[in-house]
């Protein structure tokens, strides 16, 4: 194992002093110093592909070399910019990858479904790259990051780093909310109400995280035979996969989408608004964070849903902050012709003993 603290003293001494990325909870160990840092030293980003752009943009500008963080659920999202702009045929701009290794080979433990082959094949990808790469197992193996970090900027190369899952560890406390409240409006509590109401040819489509294993857990207790199709991995694509069914389906369709998953792709959205799909309703659970993977705050403050949604060619628009407020909103909401938007502004938090799903090709046969 190694200590956060180390790590960070570590990369400090090899003067990387500029990080970007999307937070993921193999490297969350991390979130404390980097939540240290100067606003303009730790850049969340909407999504991975666009974490390598920032970092291009800080050697442009800086000529040093930034870290970027990174699941490697997420590798795929940087292959473009990559090859196409950092890569040595190119404009050779030098970087160095810090990548959380979910579904490694080499963790005893397994993994989720979602993470077994892009664990399998994560060195493959690298290595199509051209990447150079090491992997992190204890303090002892910094020594061969540090001599990629020495290549990376005299070659001007992209290097890499892979790290599993609890190797990383903080001297910090977690502080992580769960739910214990029945005043606390959250997800799980509006996806109670929802399902509760046993709407007819009715179809849930639910975003990576949270969401999806708590409509499970819901569905799974209440013994509820509502068809949902849980997006388990590939974050951001939620609303593209319910719009797809949407506009070839007569069933009324609700997409769960949350803050961190909207902005990744957040182009779907005009999309959504220009082949209208009547039967389209999208909701946004917003608390601002990227929760499950640690509770980092999400790049989302200065965006205005309402203006967004309108924009992109929604037809409605609908806010709540508390559950009167959304019982009063929903009905018209689902009722009336879309597609529509309802952002809603929730706690923080999760259930006690949250279960993952896992019955995946039962999901599609029972769809």
């Amino acid at each position: 194992m190694i200590r956060s603290n180390f790590f960070f003293s570590f990369l400090k001494k090899n003067n990387i002093n500029f990080f970007c990325g999307v937070p993921d909870s193999t490297l969350k160990a991390n979130d404390y110093y980097l939540s240290k840092l100067k606003r303009d030293r730790n850049i969340i980003t909407h999504n991975e592909g666009g974490s390598i752009a920032t970092a291009i943009g800080y050697y442009l500008s800086t000529k040093r070399i930034a870290a970027v963080y990174l699941q490697n659920s997420g590798l795929g999202n940087t292959i473009n910019p990559i090859a196409s702009i950092a890569d040595e045929n190119v404009y050779s701009i030098p970087m160095i990858l810090i990548i959380g290794w979910r579904g490694s080979p080499m963790d005893s433990r397994g993994d989720e479904p979602q993470h077994k082959l892009k664990g399998k094949i994560t060195k493959n990808i690298l290595a199509l790259l051209k990447i150079k790469h090491c992997v992190i197992n204890s303090e002892k193996d910094l020594k061969k990051l540090k001599e990629l970090i020495k290549y990376s900027k005299s070659k001007k190369r992209v290097v890499a780093c892979l790290i599993r899952r609890g190797i990383l560890v903080s001297e910090h406390k977690s502080h992580k909310k769960r739910l214990n409240s029945k005043h606390s409006f959250s997800r799980g509590k509006i996806i109670s109400y929802i399902t509760s109401l046993n709407l007819k040819n009715l179809k849930i489509f639910s975003t990576t995280g949270y969401t999806s294993r708590e409509l499970y857990q819901i569905r799974k207790t209440n013994k509820s035979k509502i068809k949902d199709f849980l997006n388990v991995g590939g974050m951001g694509h939620t609303s593209s996969i319910a719009h797809g069914y949407a506009i070839n389906s007569k069933k009324n369709v609700l997409c769960f989408d949350g803050d961190g998953s909207l902005i990744m792709h957040m182009g779907s959205m005009a999309v959504n608004g220009q082949y209208v799909a009547k039967n389209f309703k999208h909701i946004v659970f917003n608390n601002k964070q990227h929760e499950s993977v640690g509770g980092q705050k999400t790049p989302t403050e200065n965006i205005n849903f309402k203006m967004l949604s309108k924009g992109c060619g929604y037809k409605k628009y609908f806010f709540a902050k508390d559950f009167k407020s959304f019982k009063k909103k929903f009905k018209k909401f689902y009722t009336l012709p879309g597609p529509s938007f309802f952002e809603i502004i929730v706690d923080p938090g999760t259930f006690e003993n949250l279960i993952r799903p896992n019955d995946f090709k039962k999901i599609v046969k029972d769809f």
